[in-house]
């Protein structure tokens, strides 16, 4: 007997605050590289070499910087995503006329991923505003485009709270949604096909697949995400860092300038550590959700 609609909800955000946690914790220091590149492209030579300096500069620390605002950003993320990911999918057998329990197709999945994803971005974005200046904090104050400051989260906050209100914690909220709806349904498409392939492959339940395959398949749905909205990331990681120094434009303005500017490929910049981070990321997200979940749904099974 499924639990109670409340219990349910309860579930799913505990095992999406698990999972955004695990994400963190073993991807953390490539996304720190993802966004210093995003930001400053002609800065780096490439991956390794902007890896090599930020620990030689800062330190393993600096390859950390920013990690409490992303796992507050991850595991709010995840926990509203996973929630609305498992209301959605009701609002999706309603209005499809499925009983309560029906088993949902991939695609279905996918749309009510991807509809999830705007609640998610609505406590994702302020989070990872935080997140993005912390990261990239050293470089702006070595181009002179800052004047030196505490690269605390607290410093961070204050400063945007001061110059910019509360409305300030949202600079890139619209390009985070354009980012996040097509991204998720990428992302929970990819993941469910995925696992779907190896349940029939190894011939038993998709939720029986084991620990290797939730992995890849949670990798690959990363994969897809990232290959889809990787353009309009960087634009919002660049809206998020240079609004320190003032009003920036919207995404569209911005898009704009940077393809004029700095050519196409600059909206790629960083997109081999985005791509190496990935698959162990989304595979500890994924795993840490589908584990804690099925421990958690265990209790109340009759």
């Amino acid at each position: 007997m499924a639990p109670h609609p409340v219990v349910q909800a309860i579930i799913d955000l505990s095992s999406g605050a698990i999972g955004g946690a695990a994400c963190v914790f073993s991807g953390q220091p490539l996304d720190t590289v993802k966004v210093k590149m995003q930001t400053f492209p002609t800065l780096y030579r490439g991956f390794i070499h902007c890896f090599a300096s930020t620990y030689k500069q800062v330190g393993l620390r600096g390859l950390y910087q920013g990690t409490t605002p992303a796992l507050m950003a991850n595991i709010a993320e995840n926990a509203v995503l996973f929630m609305s990911y498992g209301f959605c999918q009701q609002v999706i057998r309603f209005t499809a006329g499925l009983h309560s329990e029906a088993v949902l197709s991939d695609v279905q999945k996918a749309c009510a991923g991807s509809v999830a994803s705007i609640f998610s971005s609505l406590v994702l974005c302020p989070t990872e505003l935080v997140k993005c200046r912390l990261q990239a904090m050293h470089e702006m104050e070595t181009s002179g485009k800052i004047a030196s400051t505490q690269n605390t989260v607290w410093s961070v906050v204050k400063s945007i709270i001061k110059n910019e209100g509360p409305v300030g914690f949202f600079q890139g909220l619209t390009t985070t949604i354009a980012r996040e709806v097509p991204g998720y349904f990428c992302f929970f498409g990819a993941y469910e096909l995925c696992r779907t392939a190896f349940a029939d492959y190894m011939k038993c339940d998709k939720d029986n697949i084991g620990v290797a395959p939730i992995m890849f398949s949670g990798g690959f749905g990363g994969a897809c995400l990232w290959l889809v909205v990787y353009p309009m990331d960087c634009v919002k990681s660049r809206i998020q860092v240079m609004s320190m120094t003032g009003k920036q434009a919207g995404f569209f303005k911005t898009f704009m300038t940077i393809t004029h500017t700095e050519g196409v490929r600059a909206l790629y910049s960083g997109l081999t550590p985005t791509m190496v981070r990935t698959f162990p990321a989304n595979g500890a997200l994924f795993l840490g959700y589908e584990a804690s979940r099925k421990l958690l749904m265990k209790q109340f099974d009759s």
